[in-house]
């Protein structure tokens, strides 16, 4: 889906009273974008740690308005208030040591966020010291629940979508063969490209599944020796997690060469940066890519689940009929719906190691993107949807079960 353009009079609101304070409630963040609705009911705290200003900020605006709306459409438990507080990392890995600080003085009883795994993995350790539950909103850095059994996501990770872009390949498309292009010295390109060729091995039974695996240095603006040997191996499906411009230069070659072959992304491919960088680029024959949403929603959300029409119905009442929520926007609802539902399920006691418990229990939590359960490194269990380009939008080409 293409991203609902930022407010940039809102940001700018945000910006002067985040740079006054570290910390802002609920009550004074709620002049820049939305009412009111804390009171002394207030049974649970939901701290909101995010780059609110500096560099990551018009990406964090998406999570946040997310939050924001759940929030609204959901300001209770079991009838009792939900109170928002927030931190301002300030786009800094070490700004956000000092903001998660910040926010442990409110005592929140969950937290969500940050925007940027960086921000996450910085923080990491003080939330698991502290014993508070924290959900992620678009983390895919595998490392944020990895290591930290307090830490859960409602994304998937970078290798979990390689091992849902391998599935794709087997499942949808019947191909046993594959390619991958990969940029040098990248981590989280490594852990997709990692997952992706496992998944084609083991299905396959075939070690030489992938055909071709060749390396880049990220800014090269020549990548002929890579495409013919694509070309040269046969493969019609090509893995390919580099940075967008790089994306952008490989498919303007690879048209160049009238190469028959589909390359494959993850979910920041369903972006409004996918659009502008590599949209003339890319058809639908020629790119694939992971989305949390069925594009068809647009048309029809109820064929998408009663959380998904709730969502959709409150997000045009917000924001007009004809604007169209990012999957982060979603995703941020969907990480507030999963919070407050683990507070219901922890009882009256609401602490951190009850949701904790709730969290880690066998509970499916539905939300805009689907349903939603956590395996035991605290990533999700969701269907998600393989799409690509049109000229009216994204189009959806296969639908993933957690079963597949």
């Amino acid at each position: 889906m293409k991203k609902l353009r930022t407010l940039a009079l809102a940001i700018t609101i945000v910006s002067v009273m985040i740079l006054t304070t570290g910390c802002t409630t609920y009550q004074h963040f709620k002049t820049a974008f939305m009412n009111d609705s804390t009171g002394e009911n207030v049974t649970i705290t939901i701290g909101v740690c995010e780059p609110i200003t500096g560099g990551e900020s018009d990406a964090a605006i998406s999570e946040i308005r997310g939050i924001q709306l759940a929030n609204e459409v959901y300001p209770n438990i079991k009838g009792k208030i939900v109170k928002l507080v927030y931190s301002n990392n300030y786009s800094d890995v070490s700004a956000a040591k000092t903001a998660i600080e910040n926010l442990f003085s409110y005592s929140p009883n969950v937290i969500l966020g940050s925007y940027g795994s960086a921000y996450s993995l910085a923080i990491s350790k003080k939330i698991q010291d502290a014993k508070i539950p924290a959900i992620a909103v678009s983390n895919t850095n595998p490392l944020v629940t990895k290591n930290n059994p307090y830490y859960y996501r409602v994304c998937y990770a970078d290798s979990n979508q390689g091992d849902l872009l391998g599935t794709y390949v087997l499942k949808a498309t019947k191909s046993k063969t594959a390619g991958i292009l990969l940029p040098e010295n990248s981590d989280i390109a490594l852990a997709r490209a990692s997952a992706f060729s496992e998944r084609m091995e083991v299905q396959t039974g075939d070690s030489d599944a992938i055909k071709v695996y060749k390396t880049y240095k990220s800014g090269t603006k020549n990548f002929t020796k890579q495409l013919e040997a694509v070309r040269d191996s046969g493969v019609k499906y090509v893995l390919l997690p580099g940075e967008m411009v790089d994306v952008a230069e490989i498919l303007k070659e690879a048209k160049a060469m009238n190469l028959d072959v589909t390359f494959l992304g993850g979910n920041e491919w369903a972006s409004e940066e996918f659009d502008e960088t590599v949209g003339k680029y890319a058809n639908s024959n020629n790119v694939a890519f992971i989305t949390y949403v069925d594009p068809a929603i647009e048309n029809d959300e109820q064929k998408a689940g009663r959380e998904t029409e709730k969502f959709m119905n409150a997000f045009r009442d917000k924001y007009g009929n004809d604007a169209v929520p990012d999957e982060n926007m979603m995703l941020g609802y969907d990480a507030y719906l999963v919070a407050i539902n683990a507070a219901a399920q922890a009882g009256d006691n609401m602490d951190g190691e009850s949701i904790k418990k709730a969290l880690d229990g066998d509970i499916t939590f539905e939300g805009a993107t689907g349903n939603i359960r956590f395996n035991d490194v605290g990533d999700p269990v969701k269907t998600v949807y393989v799409s690509t380009v049109s000229k009216d939008g994204h189009v959806l080409k296969y639908t993933i079960n957690p079963a597949n």
